[in-house]
């Protein structure tokens, strides 16, 4: 069977069983983390479910700015089994009672150090030469632009996928637009696939002037230079695929008020599309679910942001 007879879910669910697989790595640097600040040892020495707060003055959160960030950790730990949740209180599970302290079996050290050799001898001794003897890439100065090559491919690579199901599933959303702007579109994957489709609607991708230095557009699709934070091209639409996510409430308010100002009222037809992730809840247990919080992490490492609930995606629409 190709992919082109997989039907929509089939497909997702595939790229979802593939994430994981690339982010097992996240799971062992968190569950490393968790016992590093002390949430093991805290709930047991508790002794009883623990509510976030009563949690977050116990732990050894050396910058207080960071604390804001406890409830992504805490959501992952929920989600990886390796803690329990009922209703806003926490407790430990059998495995997390291997990683407190005191615990005569614990196995905190055997954690700590393959984290170590992981990060610290695999990836220095073993990738990088790989890559360079398979690939003849040479780090050095060549690094950035390999990187960043590598970066705009995989982002490539998911928007096709998630184009795919937007144009078959969702055509009425483009129904009476003649015009869209994909914000952060990168290279366009996603505006291409969307102009082509529907011939009617013009096309912009807006991203910073480095990233589509090199891009001409054709037909119904033009590239822009430009900063969402500054000014995003007046159109019946915006598009924000996979963007939000990249930053914290504030500055996405700030992207979402750009939108407002540069498109048409509601009653006027003017939209904003998003497509991101609304979190479920981190107790079910499926390659989707686990695949949200794998991302949620990460995007709180690399971003100092995160994946939303539905919840908090409508605290920020409001």
């Amino acid at each position: 069977m190709s992919t082109s007879e997989s039907t929509s879910t089939e497909l997702l669910y595939a790229q979802a069983q593939i994430w994981n697989y690339i982010f097992n790595f996240i799971s062992s640097s968190t569950v490393t983390c968790a016992f590093q600040l002390g949430i093991p040892d805290v709930l047991y020495k508790h002794e009883k479910p623990m509510c976030l707060s009563d949690l977050s003055t116990e732990l050894s959160v050396v910058n207080s700015s960071k604390i804001s960030f406890l409830p992504i950790l805490m959501r992952f730990l929920v989600q990886s089994g390796f803690l329990n949740q009922h209703e806003d209180h926490y407790f430990l599970t059998p495995a997390s009672l291997l990683l407190v302290k005191n615990e005569p079996f614990n196995v905190r050290s055997f954690l700590l150090f393959t984290n170590m050799i992981g990060f610290k001898m695999i990836l220095p001794l073993l990738f990088i030469p790989l890559m360079e003897n398979l690939y003849g890439i040479t780090w050095g100065e060549e690094k950035p632009r390999v990187l960043g090559d590598i970066f705009d491919d995989a982002s490539a690579s998911d928007s096709r996928l998630i184009t795919n199901v937007l144009i078959i599933e969702c055509k009425h959303v483009f129904e009476g637009l003649t015009s869209l702007v994909d914000v952060g579109g990168g290279t366009g994957t996603v505006a291409i696939a969307i102009a082509k489709a529907f011939p009617n609607i013009n096309c912009a991708v807006l991203d910073l002037p480095q990233v589509i230095d090199d891009l001409k557009g054709s037909g119904n699709l033009n590239f822009i230079g430009g900063d969402m934070f500054d000014k995003i091209p007046h159109a019946n639409a915006i598009l924000l695929k996979s963007v939000l996510h990249d930053w914290n409430d504030e500055n996405c308010v700030r992207s979402l008020k750009k939108c407002k100002e540069s498109i048409p009222s509601r009653a006027k037809g003017g939209k904003v599309i998003i497509i991101d992730t609304v979190l479920e809840d981190p107790k079910e247990r499926n390659e989707f679910v686990r695949a949200q919080h794998n991302i949620d992490m990460l995007m709180m490492v690399l971003c100092a942001a995160k994946e939303r609930t539905k919840k908090e995606w409508e605290k920020l629409f409001i």
